[in-house]
């Protein structure tokens, strides 16, 4: 789950180049830390983010370890706050919270401790493999410790299809759509037979794509893969485009035209994380009882997801790094999901989190269910800090292709020409 903005937070006033110019902070005094006192350790979180039963254990003694806990819940802007505190070297917590942007923060990888160095194999096989390679930075430091996951599956209206004369079963629906032209296929009969889109948007189709592809812009030593044939960046796009052309994008972008469309049930079906049902629900409480959840076509994907990270200021990282580790264990992270509905990124969590209790909002379908058996089947990746100098052009020309009828060839050379504007402007190449 994520703070303040669900899927993500702003990339901050500060620029990356700025912060890294701030220097790394392992020299510097423990002075610099929110609380001196020497048996507290500090941490900042959001909402929601951790359990509150586990911070007020934690307040009392960290288990593992003779020192206290101080948490301070930040609102706002989370991320500007964290880094204004890295650049300004003052008032850094001892253990923070970080979303699902976390890839942005690997430039300044120096001011963060490699928990390899404090003993994170004894951990590694507790986690889903492809959630800890994402606190990886391309340097192999892992600075950031996996806390919750998004895993991604196909969200539709059961009576529609049924309306559409298709099968609404969750697992006829899983066959049906086996691959992305099948699901476009749908598309077309739910657009003929009901007038309904499959989909929000053909952004929200090219991001479903991309996020269940092992393979995204960058490899990890700096190397472009998004313009290069037959790249998982062009597939995306392709389905995106061949989507939008085939008239099963609902065209929705702003987050009124979304709810609205689904709502009126203009928009029918979503491919989304696990954490899009109680948005859904509060976009549509009407539509209670009708929908379902089925496997998205070919692999699951990820979308947001929270981690922890310990600063170098940090005045006991040993301790830091016992707390993270006994926040995220199996057994709590159970009740993280039970508290704030955060889903696991521990496999053995599902065998506690009543995978099958029945979902009145899906017509008592058991949906934790198909999220469990596609977190663990997401692809691992590479998310590089400088994915969105390429994604922002791709994403505006898809909008500009539905929205003002662009011609998608010439979309495609002016998202690249940006893309080599912006990576030109960091120096990247």
């Amino acid at each position: 789950m994520e703070g303040p903005s669900r899927r993500s937070f702003l990339a901050g006033a500060l620029g990356i180049a700025g912060l890294a110019a701030a220097g790394a902070l392992s020299g510097c005094a423990p002075s610099v830390s929110v609380s001196a006192n020497p048996d507290v350790l500090t941490l900042w979180y959001w909402n929601l983010s951790i359990a509150d039963s586990l911070l007020a254990k934690a307040r009392r003694r960290i288990p593992g370890t003779d020192r206290r806990l101080e948490v301070d819940k930040i609102g706002g802007n989370f991320d500007v706050k964290l880094r204004t505190s890295l650049a300004g070297r003052a008032f850094i917590p001892d253990v923070s919270a970080l979303n699902s942007n976390v890839n942005t923060y690997f430039p300044l990888e120096d001011q963060f401790v490699d928990m390899n160095e404090l003993g994170a194999d004894r951990y590694r096989d507790q986690y889903l493999d492809w959630k800890l390679a994402l606190g990886v930075t391309s340097t192999g430091r892992q600075c950031f410790w996996p806390m919750d996951t998004g895993p991604t599956a196909l969200w539709y209206r059961r009576d529609i299809w049924d309306k559409a004369g298709l099968d609404g079963d969750p697992d006829a629906v899983t066959a049906a759509m086996t691959d992305w032209d099948a699901w476009i296929e749908t598309g077309k009969q739910l657009r003929k037979n009901t007038n309904a889109s499959i989909i929000i948007s053909a952004q929200q189709a090219y991001n479903a794509v991309l996020g269940a592809s092992a393979e995204r812009y960058f490899a990890k030593d700096g190397t472009r893969l998004y313009d290069k044939e037959g790249s998982a960046v062009r597939k995306a796009w392709d389905v995106a485009v061949k989507a939008s052309r085939a008239h099963v994008t609902q065209k929705a972008y702003t987050d009124t035209e979304k709810n609205s469309s689904l709502s009126a049930g203009h928009t029918v079906s979503n491919v989304e994380a696990v954490w899009w049902g109680p948005q859904l629900q509060a976009a549509a409480p009407h539509q209670s009882g009708k929908w379902g959840v089925a496997h998205q076509p070919g692999p699951p994907g990820n979308n947001g997801g929270s981690f922890l990270t310990i600063p170098k200021t940090s005045k006991d990282p040993e301790a830091a790094f016992a707390l993270i580790t006994w926040l995220t264990s199996p057994e709590n992270q159970v009740v993280t999901y039970e508290e704030s509905q955060l889903f696991p990124s521990t496999p053995d969590s599902f065998r506690s989190i009543k995978p099958d209790a029945p979902n009145k909002f899906c017509g008592g379908q058991p949906i934790t269910q198909t999220f469990v058996e596609a977190a663990k089947e997401v692809p691992t990746t590479f998310i590089s800090p400088y994915e969105s100098a390429v994604g922002d052009g791709i994403n505006l020309q898809l909008t500009n292709i539905e929205t003002q009828g662009k011609d998608p060839d010439r979309a495609w050379d002016d998202a690249m020409a940006q893309a080599d504007r912006q990576l030109k402007k960091k120096g990247l190449i």
